[in-house]
């Protein structure tokens, strides 16, 4: 896949007019059809007035190729975070609703479960051994205070989540450091409920969550990797077309 024709066919070519003429003059050709400047993002000669002008290094960094790869990547990484912090706020609110109801479903279920028992023996069903009857059990002896932490620290998390999302969806270099850091906090217990008990969703939110810390520090030079900060930056501004036109032309004076 061409990811720079793609990006260029849902968001339009990306031309500018740079102020110096002997770069202006690389990046723009006359035709029958008028004056085409060149697109920053996939090199393709656009007819039509530039979308931006100005100074060189005014000029709007356009990501090409991996850098606009890594971009999509982030964005469907953002919106799982945004998919379970919505998930998670859900839940918080139910759990707020079970806490305000919890006396009458407690009650409901005491009276109701005897009622089964006769076509649970029919069955040969034992309720007293159930694991999912055991765990309402556990679950309505808790307290309303914990209810109430419990739903506190879900809404805590999923603001966690909200930030990461919000984060890597706007590609900032905060956001990525934020993302790996609050990541990495939960891995020890992602790992340790894996030892509890395997089941396919932890498995797939483990690998899913490691995956995308090695992912964001190793292409995004964090922490000090493959060079950190100034190489990031250095690769960034290499992958502009406009960034090599002008040294280009500096070569050829």
């Amino acid at each position: 896949m061409d990811w720079n024709l793609r990006a260029c066919g849902w968001r339009g070519h990306e031309t500018y007019a740079p102020d110096e003429a002997e770069l202006s003059a690389r990046l723009h050709v006359d035709t029958p059809a008028g004056q085409a400047w060149r697109c920053l993002r996939c090199g393709t000669y656009v007819v039509g007035e530039p979308r931006g002008s100005g100074p060189a290094e005014h000029a709007p960094e356009v990501p090409r190729g991996r850098l606009l790869r890594d971009r999509v990547l982030m964005r469907a990484l953002a919106v799982e975070r945004g998919l379970r912090a919505v998930g998670l706020v859900a839940l918080a609110l139910l759990v707020l609703k079970f806490r305000g109801s919890h006396d009458t479903l407690q009650a409901a279920f005491r009276t109701d479960l005897p009622l089964l028992r006769p076509l649970a023996t029919q069955l040969g069903w034992n309720p007293d051994d159930s694991r999912v009857v055991r765990g309402i059990n556990d679950v309505f002896s808790l307290s309303t205070t914990t209810l109430t932490w419990i739903a506190v620290g879900l809404l805590v998390y999923a603001a966690l989540q909200t930030t990461e999302a919000v984060g890597l969806w706007l590609v900032k270099r905060w956001g990525e450091y934020f993302a790996v850091i609050a990541t990495s906090v939960f891995l020890p217990l992602e790992v340790y409920e894996i030892f509890e008990r395997v089941t396919v969703l932890r498995l797939g939110a483990l690998v899913v969550n490691l995956a995308a810390v090695v992912w964001l520090v190793w292409s995004k030079r964090l922490f000090g990797v493959r060079g950190g900060g100034e190489a990031y930056l250095a690769e960034h501004a290499a992958e502009s077309l406009l960034t090599v036109d002008r040294a280009a032309a500096r070569t050829a004076d």
